[in-house]
């Protein structure tokens, strides 16, 4: 395992862009299509290599804020209402992590109108975010993209210097003339070659802060599940440095814990704050989850570590977890790890149904998966030794993501 980890900005970012996708089908490719039109109009428009980057990172992004389903859905109403409330949540979450603050002013006016936005508060880069976002919410994916190019067209033009700055609306229309940049925007197409020379990598110390990142846009969809990421990461990172792993491994568990449910974007916030028994529909959505973080990591070179750690927490090591149904000899310490640290923090931390449970009793759900061969025992047993260092750790991550989740969802 090399401490010189390398990660590309680009495919996280197009990672996370995915994973925010998958919520409806509705929405499938919506952020991708957004960052390719934004990135052709700054193209057409002849803007500066960074200023094109800028522009595809904010596409990629632009709706992370939209905590909700319904949010989601309701940004596809194509005469979208100024100032929602997404865009400063997105704005402040992208505010935490350097490379990414460029952005944050781009995506925090993103639906501001031209007439309104004009030589004022609003960037350029917002007004093609929004011209881009306009026309990929207006494809419609059950008809042939070249047939709806006029219609397109005539719907944005009719709200040139209204909606949309004029000079956009001109570039728009000349892109427009090629067939290409239609079939582009519909199709599952590889950019990264192209654009990856653009974009800075990030070393571990720079992924930890990406991945605390990207457990807020998944954690912060709910009350219910506010600091659960970070309570996991802490629990996980600890447990690998009890249990004798290097330095720069403790570190990969630590962001391994924050990008563990990833896949959970693509779960309804409804099915996530249900205090009740889920039905079997229901619970066959939930153990989507873990699919789905392992194939979107899996796409990431450098990542694959991280990925093993952080998608198999709901394996068991008799072969009876899921989504894989791997067994004890396919399961690596990390993942055993990763699995304890999960468990741990969803019966210790509190909910709004319910208290975090006592430390008698946190030992004997624990206890009882190991002798079901759920969960390693002896990683049960590491924790039981040094349960007050682990809950004080757990403790601390978890106070410092709810007084983030205050200052940004409630600001």
């Amino acid at each position: 395992m090399t401490t010189n980890l390398s990660i590309a900005l680009l495919d996280l970012v197009t990672c996370l862009a995915e994973a925010v996708d998958l919520i409806s089908p509705s929405l499938a490719r919506h952020h991708q299509q957004v960052a390719f039109i934004a990135y052709s109009l700054a193209q057409e428009l002849q803007l500066t290599p960074q200023a094109q980057a800028d522009l595809y990172l904010a596409g990629a992004l632009h709706d992370i804020g939209a905590l909700s389903l319904q949010e989601r859905i309701g940004t596809l109403q194509f005469e979208f209402e100024e100032g929602a409330e997404h865009e400063r949540i997105a704005s402040d979450l992208l505010q935490q992590f350097p490379p990414l603050q460029p952005i944050a002013r781009i995506i925090r006016h993103h639906h501001t109108y031209w007439e309104h936005g004009e030589g004022e508060f609003a960037p350029l880069a917002s007004h093609i975010i929004h011209l881009a976002d306009r026309v990929a919410v207006l494809i419609k994916k059950e008809r042939n993209i070249l047939s709806q190019k006029e219609s397109i067209l005539a719907r944005i033009s009719a709200q040139k210097n209204k909606m949309f700055h004029p000079e956009l609306v001109k570039a728009l229309h000349s892109l427009a003339k090629k067939e290409s940049f239609w079939f582009d925007t519909i199709y599952d197409t590889n950019f990264s070659q192209t654009l990856q020379p653009t974009f800075i990598t990030l070393n571990l110390e720079q992924l930890a802060d990406l991945a605390a990142l990207f457990a807020k846009v998944i954690d912060f969809r709910s009350p219910f599940t506010a600091t659960h990421s970070a309570g996991v990461a802490a629990t996980a990172a600890k447990l690998a440095e009890l249990a004798s792993f290097k330095q720069h491994e403790v570190q990969l568990m630590h962001v391994a814990g924050h990008l563990h449910d990833l896949g959970k974007l693509a779960i309804p916030k409804e099915i996530l704050e249900k205090p009740g028994k889920l039905t079997p529909e229901e619970y066959n959505l939930i153990k989507s989850h873990t699919y789905y973080s392992y194939r979107l990591l899996q796409n990431i070179p450098g990542l694959e570590t991280i990925n093993t750690w952080a998608s198999l927490h709901h394996e068991h090591l008799d072969g009876s977890g899921y989504p894989f149904k791997l067994s004890a000899d396919k399961l690596t310490p990390g993942s055993r790890i990763m699995a304890v640290a999960d468990v741990f923090t969803a019966i210790a931390e509190d909910r709004p149904y319910r208290r975090g449970m006592a430390e008698d009793e946190m030992l004997r759900i624990l206890y009882s998966l190991a002798a079901k061969n759920h969960l390693d025992r002896e990683i049960v047993e590491l924790l039981k030794e040094n349960l007050p260092a682990i809950n004080d750790t757990r403790l601390q991550a978890q106070e410092l993501a709810q007084e983030s989740y205050g200052s940004i969802i409630t600001s």
